[in-house]
């Protein structure tokens, strides 16, 4: 019985066997090793293309005519804003006179009164009546000479209170039209802002477009064409003809634009860490002692205007065909000016944008 137990026992580990391995035969794919991840297929990136130098040069173009817009819109917004100081000053000097005349129309009111009221206490009788009851005729005729002055005196009074009254009315209507004034100014003022601000934005939304090595390329595109610019200008020979010395406020005034280089551009600033260009000009020469207009356009159209050739140091010389931007000439043929936002104070050649004219602060 033992081997025949054993014989069984050994019968049914073979049998086992043979059913584990028909197991393992029959679901031999649930245990194999996975097989590796493909990696993901990419899709090749674009290559940008290349900005053409032509398609350059009309950004360049662009971005000259949408910052000169704003350079325009700029001299507006500084103009009205200097014109609504101006008319605040006049309205408060108004407002002083008012007040002043005023209280001179209460005196005389008072005045008048009083003089009205010893009138009435002085009278009843004719003067014949009085003549004939008075006891002493010359104490009468000294009493009527009086009278007739007073009257004399209340007549200028009176016209005195009329004179007063339409000065006042006078200036209520200056006051009120200087109001008006300053409200078209402040009109004028926000809507410049608001041009100022879609000009310099579109503008820097165009250069936002742009790659690194484009910008590079734009800004040495702005350099050729202030070079050619400067090139052609002193290929005329004018150099040669300025020979004029600055005066004394012509160096004061050189030296404070100068000392402001690398200061960033802020349209409507006039310092001390911000300038436009008029901002620079007029706040160099208010430094040299001498006060000049506050914007490039009244600068050309108040200040004395010299040749080209006559020019000297501290001589301004007023760019485009509108007044539009201002430098000052330094000497050798250069200027220093606040050339436009992203930019900073520098020196530039004299001729590197269209000359509309020269003038002279201290003529």
């Amino acid at each position: 019985m033992g081997s025949g137990k054993g014989s069984l026992t050994t019968a049914a580990m073979a049998l086992a066997c043979a059913c584990a391995c028909a197991v393992l035969a029959t679901s031999g794919t649930a245990y194999a090793s996975p097989a590796p991840t493909p990696a993901p297929t990419r899709t090749p990136t674009a290559t940008p293309t290349p900005v053409s130098n032509k398609d350059l040069e009309a950004v360049r173009k662009k971005l000259d005519k949408l910052y000169h817009e704003a350079a325009v819109a700029t001299d507006a917004y500084n103009a009205a804003e200097e014109k609504a100081e101006k008319q605040s000053a006049e309205i408060v000097d108004l407002a002083r006179e008012i007040v002043k005349g005023q209280t001179k129309l209460d005196k005389l009111k008072d005045r008048a009164g009083a003089a009205a009221r010893a009138q009435y206490r002085g009278g009843g009788l004719p003067p014949q009546a009085r003549l004939w009851l008075s006891d002493d005729p010359q104490e009468f005729l000294d009493g009527a000479g009086r009278v007739r002055q007073g009257e004399h005196a209340t007549k200028g009074l009176l016209g005195e209170m009329t004179r007063t009254q339409q000065d006042l009315q006078q200036y209520a209507k200056d006051a009120s039209a200087q109001w008006r004034k300053l409200e078209d100014n402040r009109k004028a003022r926000a809507e410049a802002k608001t041009k100022i601000k879609q000009r310099i934005s579109a503008a820097e939304k165009l250069e936002s477009q742009l790659e690194e090595k484009e910008k590079e390329r734009l800004a040495k595109l702005e350099e050729e064409a202030a070079y050619q610019a400067q090139s052609a200008w002193l290929s005329s020979g004018v150099l040669a003809a300025i020979k004029s010395e600055a005066s004394e406020q012509g160096r004061k005034a050189v030296k404070y634009a100068t000392d402001q280089i690398g200061k960033p551009y802020e349209w409507g600033a006039e310092g001390p860490k911000t300038f436009d260009c008029s901002g620079l000009t007029s706040q160099a020469w208010a430094a040299a002692g001498h006060p000049i207009p506050r914007t490039s356009q009244e600068q050309w159209k108040q200040l004395k205007h010299v040749a080209v050739e006559d020019m000297r140091p501290g001589d301004l010389i007023i760019y485009f065909d509108d007044a539009s931007h201002v430098g000052m000439y330094i000497g050798d043929g250069a200027v220093v000016h606040a050339p436009r936002p992203g930019r900073t104070v520098t020196i530039t050649g004299a001729g590197s944008m269209q000359i509309l004219g020269v003038v002279r602060p201290d003529a």
